[in-house]
């Protein structure tokens, strides 16, 4: 057990910010090197120069699929130094999401020694291991373009969720870009123009406004301001401005409904950027048999988005789980606790022994 924690101190070290492309490579040589010593076929996959690491029991098809990511949000330097301390591990990507990577890779080690010692090989591991490297800006190069050319019966996205919660529900994101232009006036006399961010600020209360109140009994639906710039100058009334926006949406949401809303009713102009999907786990004898060993799991929602949201548009059913941090992920606190890491590497590795006796169904691909 004690190689998931070192392996992830390794990883850790890494400063695989999107700031730091270089480092994200490092890091995913790093992972190669690791398999080759495991004398274990494995895929490197680069799109758009995004690398990921694949490694399948057959061709394309894999009746298990655990998928995690080796990218991180930005963070001081100090933070990718990892400490342990009163059995947690500190650092950047500890919780988020590099303990998962560490696991990933020493499952498949003891699933292969076990397989080898039977006279069996590769061909024969009961799941496969996804490690994509965007995870962190939208995972548009990463799991929608690597599960394209995956066949799974069922997918662990080791990235949210705790030991005692198995998340099979997750909002979907629509990311929208409010553009404002005025006329525009000197500052002492600001009545001679109009002010572009002023009205941009007027039209994202309203939006928000009317989202709201469009379904008032599901409150944990959102749209967050993740950035506004405008031309700016001493004694001038702005006369543009932009604003970048992530509406957070549930199934009871007409997306088409708000989109409609938007383009009529907002004085800014409007572009819809991307609409990432929900997350919608489904019912499936994976899932019952995960329960089953893990007598403390119960299933339940997030609030987050992660890569999962990919599954649904290929057809694959999943879920999202993961070992404990108190929350910690992206703050200058993060941390995973080491006892539910070893717990968690137990439950999947029984899992995986059982789940080899269900019977794998071979589906056609999905197109995207």
């Amino acid at each position: 057990m004690q190689e998931i924690i070192e392996l992830t101190r390794d990883l850790i070290q890494f400063k695989t910010m999107h700031s730091q492309p270089q480092e994200i490579k490092r890091c995913a040589a790093f992972i190669e090197n690791y398999l080759k010593m495991l004398d274990l076929d494995y895929k490197r996959l680069d799109y758009q120069n995004t690398p990921c690491v694949l490694v399948l029991p057959q061709d394309g098809f894999a009746p298990v699929l655990l998928m995690s990511h080796m990218d991180v949000v930005d963070a001081p330097g100090e933070l990718f130094v990892p400490l342990e301390k009163d059995h947690r591990l500190y650092g950047r990507g500890s919780l988020d999401n590099k303990y998962a990577v560490a696991l990933s890779l020493v499952l498949v080690k003891k699933h292969l020694q076990r397989l080898r010692k039977q006279g069996k090989g590769q061909q024969d591991l009961p799941f496969g291991v996804l490690v994509t490297a965007d995870e962190e800006i939208g995972g548009f190069n990463g799991a929608q373009k690597a599960l394209r050319d995956i066949q799974t019966n069922f997918c662990i996205v080791l990235d949210g969720g705790s030991i005692e919660k198995a998340v099979v529900k997750a909002k979907g994101i629509a990311r929208v870009k409010l553009l404002s232009r005025a006329k525009a006036a000197c500052g002492a006399r600001p009545w001679l123009g109009e002010n572009a961010l002023e009205s941009l600020i007027d039209d994202f209360i309203r939006l928000r406004t009317y989202f709201v109140q469009s379904v008032p009994e599901h409150p944990d639906r959102a749209v967050v301001i993740n950035g506004i710039h405008a031309d700016t100058s001493y004694h001038r009334v702005p006369k543009y401005a932009e604003a970048f926006l992530e509406v957070r949406y549930t199934e009871t949401d007409d997306m088409e409904r708000l989109f409609d809303y938007i383009q009529k009713e907002l004085h800014s102009k409007t572009v819809v950027e991307s609409v990432e999907p929900l997350f919608p786990g489904g019912e499936s004898s994976h899932l019952n048999l995960l329960l089953g060993i893990s007598q403390k799991t119960k299933i339940g929602f997030e609030d987050g988005a992660n890569d999962a949201r990919y599954l649904g548009q290929f057809g694959i059913k999943g879920v999202v789980w993961g070992a404990n941090g108190d929350r910690s992920r992206h703050s200058l606190n993060e941390h995973v606790s080491i006892e539910s890491v070893h717990e968690l590497y137990h439950l999947l590795d029984e899992f995986m022994k059982q789940s080899a006796e269900l019977k794998p169904v071979k589906l056609p691909l999905t197109p995207s």
